[in-house]
């Protein structure tokens, strides 16, 4: 027999230190190979050009570059990739040609009709 009363449940008092998830290089920055992009819990980014993915889900760069995040559209609008580009002026570059086709046909030129020139009319000198 207890000599003194239940009071209530003990709270858990365990610390669990944190497990350092999350980015690790940010857009634009140079990595070498083998160096780690980010960690991750399941596939929340999934690995693009010049990357691959850990058996524990992190993504590492396989060549020298500049990390480059892209979201994708379409049926695959949820997904986002990451990528590892040669230079900076490429991820630039790859940017104005995903838009440039959208520009052109924003911009297409109407044929404006020209109004008749007025007719002369010569008077005869009599």
């Amino acid at each position: 027999m207890a000599h003194s009363a239940s009071v209530g449940s003990v709270k858990r008092t365990v610390n669990v230190i944190g497990k350092r998830l999350g980015l690790k290089k940010f857009g634009g920055e140079h990595v070498k190979a083998g160096d780690i992009i980010l960690r991750q819990r399941g596939s929340q980014f999934y690995p693009g050009r010049n990357v691959a993915e850990g058996r524990d889900f992190t993504i590492f760069a396989v060549t020298e570059g500049f990390v480059s995040f892209r979201r994708m559209s379409g049926y695959k609008r949820t997904k986002k990739y990451v990528d590892v580009v040669s230079s900076v002026v490429e991820v630039k570059s790859d940017l104005k040609a995903q838009i440039a086709p959208k520009a052109e046909t924003k911009t297409e030129t109407k044929a404006v009709a020209k109004k008749p020139a007025a007719k002369k009319t010569v008077k005869k000198a009599e």
